[in-house]
Formats: structure tokens, sequence, C-alpha cells
């Protein structure tokens, strides 16, 4: 019985992506893929990321496999949920589908109600080969941990997987399934240079109430140092990448681990540009010349906010200062830094705002993102706005981006509100404020001002 493996990201249907152009595959389900394959299971994966839906179903047809998995997140949840119900038909023989991926913890009847006939839930490795066997071999899917289905109309779900405790155990993502040509062109065509990711840990010991640990949960576990330099040596040989993106949540977690990873790089010639995320508290001296050593030209440094008041709303639990110490400290080094910036989050008021307008100039990151918070379900977040949800659309054709509730002031007061820190922040850096440019950006802060004040 065949077995295929696709998505729901259509990257033309992207409108926002494709100004920005910087495309990552699926890895969570090229390990799931290569789990299967180290198990004697060959299958099939079609990487809709460079491809339309016509041309995805046109493949599916070709294959027509009997079991089909489909891994769903936050953002492309409407995608898939338009796709099961085309898959569900009798066109394509009405295979059974599996759904995995973090959006499926905390919507399990939802998702089973648009015609999905399992979801793996969390770490998809394990269960996807029990339940392909019991599939193919009518098993009892109640002795399946991890899993969620529909008996008589009831939802059934069943215990717990234990999460992999040696993360050496698994293969690698099975990136010979995917166009990575298509990845490495459209990075090099847009940005000058090309780039691969590689993920060495799962799970996050952190408590940031917005933060969803809907997979690999609140945990800490990583793979051995002297893997992911392999890692990193084959895809050094075999793609050549101009840099690295290593997705973990907070790549210097452990010392210890980097102190390890340094010295892998370096023994197995290894080295590739490389940029992660972490924490400043994670960071020091040492570890800075250590990740510069290894690699590193770029580190995402969180902060979410310049007031120390709306951090330690969010249990981020960090010194606002120190994060703008670690930063300044970093980019004397000569590593590229960025951080992460998060406005109308639930009791931020104007004051706070400019703090982080403040926070923001000071610690000058060589690059910066904003957003507007929003509540995912199953975290902290969500619980405790739950009550206070304005706006709740329909679940099949909305996501929780869309999700609204009572702020501090309008939703409308926060659009302009970017507006205002993106123009007072890159003022600040001009060297001539009163030239043409400078003039432009203080003419923007001085409306957005007055539009959030209309707003409030």
């Amino acid at each position: 019985m065949s077995i295929l493996f696709t998505h729901g990201y259509y990257l033309s249907d992207d409108l926002k992506e494709q100004k920005i152009m910087k495309p990552y595959p699926p890895l969570g389900l090229l390990y799931v893929s290569a789990y299967l394959i180290s198990k004697n299971f060959p299958n099939d994966v079609f990487d809709s990321t460079f491809y339309s839906r016509e041309e995805q179903l046109a493949f599916i047809l070709e294959k027509k496999p009997k079991i089909i998995s489909i891994y769903t997140n936050l953002m492309t949840k409407i995608e898939v949920v338009k796709l099961i119900k085309i898959l569900k038909t009798a066109a394509f023989d009405f295979p059974k589908i599996i759904l995995g991926g973090p959006d499926i913890t905390f919507n399990i009847e939802n998702y089973l109600k648009t015609g999905a006939d399992f979801l793996t839930i969390g770490e998809g490795e394990e269960t996807t080969y029990e339940l392909y066997n019991a599939i193919v071999n009518n098993g009892n899917f109640h002795e399946i941990n991890g899993i969620a289905f529909l008996e008589n109309e009831i939802v059934i779900q069943t215990n717990a997987r234990t999460k992999f405790r040696e993360l050496d155990d698994l293969p690698l993502p099975n990136r010979d399934a995917i166009p990575n040509e298509k990845y490495l062109e459209t990075w090099k065509n847009n940005h000058g240079e090309s780039s691969m990711t590689i993920s060495t840990q799962r799970g996050c010991p952190y408590t940031c109430k917005w933060c969803s640990t809907a997979v690999y949960g609140q945990s800490y576990r990583r793979r051995p140092a002297h893997l992911v330099a392999q890692e990193m040596k084959m895809l050094k040989d075999n793609y050549n990448p101009d840099a690295i993106w290593f997705v973990d949540d907070v790549f210097t977690i452990s010392h210890k681990w980097l102190t390890a990873f340094h010295a892998e790089v370096v023994k197995q010639d290894a080295q590739i540009r490389f940029e992660c995320i972490t924490r400043a508290e994670r960071l020091n001296d040492e570890i800075l010349k250590l990740l510069k050593e290894a690699g590193c030209f770029r580190i995402w440094i969180g902060a979410e906010s310049g007031s120390q008041k709306i951090i330690d709303l969010m249990d981020r639990r960090v010194d606002i200062n120190h994060v703008k110490k670690v930063i300044q400290d970093t980019n004397a080094l000569g590593i590229e830094t960025g951080t992460f910036v998060m406005l109308g989050y639930p009791g931020e008021t104007e004051a706070d705002i400019t703090e982080t307008i403040e926070y923001l100039k000071e610690a000058n990151p060589t690059h910066y993102t904003i957003t507007i918070a929003y509540p995912i379900k199953g975290t902290s977040l969500y619980n405790e706005v739950e009550k206070a949800i304005t706006v709740q659309p329909d679940w099949e054709t909305s996501t929780d981006r869309q999700i609204e509730f009572k702020r501090t002031y309008p939703r409308k007061y926060y659009d302009y509100a970017v507006k205002k820190v993106v123009n007072e922040v890159e003022l600040s850096r001009l060297k001539n404020k009163n030239s043409l440019k400078g003039l432009k950006l203080k003419t923007k802060s001085i409306l957005a001002s007055g539009l959030m004040k209309i707003s409030k």
C-alpha cells in the first residue's frame, strides 16, 4: 500500500512571501518521510511550495496513493482543508488522510470533521510508521499512541506518545524528494546568496505565553554535535549553500553542546556561514566568539518588547537592559543582529510602545521584525484572552491571526503604531536627519502618531 506526503503551501498564492522570497522546505514532513524509508517503507513526497494545487492534484492522481499524509500549520490550514475535501472524492478513490503538524493538537475535532481520517498528535515519525502499519494490516488503532480519529461519530484520542529521547536515532530529512535547486535558485536570484535549513533540537524549556509548544512540548532534546556537523558537511559537499539557517528556538541553550559543535565543525571542515535564534541570557563573550569561529554571521536575539512590564506579562524572563547590551556586544564583534518586536500585547499602553521605540534605537539591531500580537489556540495567551475575544471567525476559512480580543486600544491603533515605530527607528539611523529621506520619515511618523490618537 502506497503513502504520499505533501502539504498546503503554495508560494504563487502568497503575496507577502513573493516580496520577501525566502522560502524554506518542510523539514518536519521530510523527517517523517525519511523515517519510513529507514523502516523499508518507500514513499512519495510532493513539496507544493513551487507548484500549484492543480499540479499537486495531478501528481496525486498519477501516483494513486492509498494513504496521503498532509502537514498543516497555522498559515496553511485553510488550503489544507480545501485539499482534504477535494481528495476525499471518488476521483481520488477516497484515500485515507493523515494530518500532522502544530495546528492539530488543539483543533482535533475541527480537523476530523473536515474529512481527515487520522491525526498524528506531537512528533510524527514513530506514530506515522505505526499508523501506516495498522492501516495496511487492519490493526487496532486504539493501541497506537499519539493519534485521534472518529469512531461512530465520537472523537477517540489515544494516549500521548512518549517523545524521542535520543535524536541520533533519527535519519536525516529526505531532502532528495524535493526540488532543492528551486529553493537555492530562488534565494540566489533574490538575495545574492542561497540558504538551507538544519534542525538540531526539539522542544523549548521556556514558558513564553504566546508561543506554541504543540508538537515538541516544553522540553529540550538535542542531536549530537558530531551528527549536526556531518549534516553541514553533507550539505556543503552536495548543495554548496551560501548560508544555513538553524531553525531551533534557542540555538545556544547548552554551552557544553555548543563547545562540542564548534570543535566538530572545525574538525570536519563543515563551516558554512549560518544564522540562528537565541535568548540574550544564553550568550556571553566566550560563546559569541565560538559562534563567530564556527561561521555564525547573524544572531536573532528575542526581546518582543522594549517595556519590562510587557516582557514580564509575557513570562519571557529576561531583562530588557541585558538584551540591549547583548545586541550591542554582538554588533561590536562583527556579527549581525536581529530582534523581534510584538505590539498590541494585553496591557500594553502608549508608554510601553514608546519604550519599545527607544529600545530599538539604543540596541540598534541590524534587523528587526514587528508583529501584532495574536492568540494561538493552546497557548497561555489564548487562555488569558479567551473571554475577551471579540472576533472569532469561521474556523475553516480563517487562521488564529484573525482572532481579535479586547486590547488597550482598538485594533487599528496598532497598525498605525507599527508604522510609527518603523519610521521613528529608521529616522534615528540616518546621519542626516534633515535629508529628503529624513523629512519623509519624520512626516510619516507624525502622520502615524496622529492616526493613533484618532483611532483610540
